[in-house]
């Protein structure tokens, strides 16, 4: 039932999803979800009732978005916002107040963190307003209460949920003074009329959506990103997107891990020469995955094994890792594949199936499980010289070179970690 293509247009149509960022399994089993949970017998069963009925239409699309947030991730991002918003504000010589747009604000997280960023930065209330907008009615309500619990706190600085929290039983209640700077609404990027009355935004943060997205679509979100922030706006993106916006004629600001870029941005920066670490030999016993060369690329991929936790989830990664380094690509993948369906998704599974994407010459496939690997674990170092190899051979030797150096960047804090 769940893997009828029915489903798959469907979510293409209505959120604009490209089934090959996240893979057939995610939505197969929300699928599932949904025709147990509405009682549906057949396919057609479930299908009739999804034209039927809104809030079933609703309710798949929530069962496929599965929020993965918590307060000031990518924390470079907000505090290179802060830095801008009090230079933006002098430029502007505090004629109007700051209009920062967070699309999608998923449960509230980012919105709240830009709010917090700001406050803290000595903006006063008036100088700044925070426009939150989801797909999702569930998370944006979730967002309007403002309740958290300890999983949106990550990291080892946790000191602003002091300054603007207060706990009680039931989580973290969000301070009435940040509250009062965030309005939230319900909203699809991809209906043209979405604020389509509004000034243009100084600051937009749009972070791990065009991913999820086939090259058209993404075509269509930028425009719409441009044309909703300002002239001498920035643009707030995923890790794994720079690439993405680069061929669209923006510019990186040139501030490493802030992720962000400008219509009339400074030069990029100079890219520190990339050096990969020798990676982990496979088994003896192991032949490893024979990857297609690919020119001027210096970066060579291995077949590199992982180091599971003894669990049944670890014991399947352990699995995929043998069966995709024994060069048993279909097996590997069918691997994934009772993964994904079983567990919630993993960065190192992602990875996986991009590099076998890769090897059977599936280059634009491939290039969206890296992507969504990165998404899940933005300094996965593997994935990102992989990506950046593909980005090298089709020609995108700028986007190949800002990965590099994050792999580079990472592979240095990993040994400075280990000393």
């Amino acid at each position: 039932m769940s893997n009828d293509p029915r489903f798959f247009a469907f979510l293409k149509q209505r959120i604009g999803l490209d089934v090959a960022s996240v893979g057939e399994a995610i939505i197969e089993r929300a699928v599932r979800q949904r025709s147990q949970v509405s009682q549906a017998q057949t396919a057609d069963e479930y299908w009739q009732h999804l034209q039927r009925s809104h809030d079933e239409q609703q309710a798949l699309i929530e069962a496929v978005i599965v929020p993965e947030t918590w307060f000031f991730r990518y924390p470079e991002s907000f505090a290179t916002l802060a830095r801008l918003a009090v230079a933006r504000l002098a430029e502007i010589k505090q004629m109007r107040a700051l209009r920062i747009l967070s699309l999608p604000c998923s449960t509230g997280e980012e919105p709240y963190s830009i709010a917090m960023a700001l406050l803290d930065a000595g903006l006063a209330p008036h100088q700044f307003k925070v426009q939150g907008i989801d797909v999702s009615p569930l998370s944006v309500e979730r967002a309007r209460r403002g309740v958290y619990g300890k999983n949106s706190f990550r990291g080892g600085d946790l000191a602003f949920r002091e300054r603007h929290f207060v706990e009680h039983a039931d989580g973290f209640h969000i301070a009435d003074r940040v509250r009062e700077q965030v309005r939230l609404q319900v909203g699809n990027l991809l209906d043209p009329g979405l604020l389509a009355n509004e000034p243009s935004y100084d600051f937009v943060f749009c972070r791990n959506l065009l991913i999820y997205f086939d090259q058209p679509t993404q075509k269509q979100v930028f425009d719409v990103l441009k044309a909703l922030t300002h002239v001498d706006g920035v643009l707030f993106i995923g890790p794994a997107e720079g690439s993405l916006l680069g061929r669209h004629g923006m510019r990186s600001i040139g501030v490493p891990q802030s992720f962000a870029f400008s219509r009339q941005g400074a030069p990029d920066q100079p890219e520190p020469a990339f050096v990969p670490r020798p990676m982990p030999a496979p088994p003896r016993s192991a032949a490893p995955i024979p990857l297609k060369p690919r020119p001027f690329s210096t970066v060579r991929p291995h077949g590199v094994p992982i180091k599971a936790p003894p669990s049944e989830a670890g014991d399947l990664l352990s699995q995929i890792a043998t069966l995709a380094n024994e060069g048993k690509s279909a097996e590997a993948r069918a691997a994934c594949e009772r993964y994904l369906n079983a567990h919630p998704p993993v960065a190192q599974v992602f990875y996986w199936l991009g590099l076998l994407s890769d090897v059977a010459g599936s280059a634009l496939e491939a290039q969206g499980y890296y992507r969504k690997a990165l998404y899940l674990e933005p300094q996965h170092a593997q994935a990102l010289m992989h990506l950046a190899a593909l980005l090298e051979s089709q020609g995108d030797s700028a986007g190949a070179r800002r990965l590099q150096a994050r792999a580079a960047r990472s592979e240095r804090a990993d040994s400075e970690s280990k000393r």
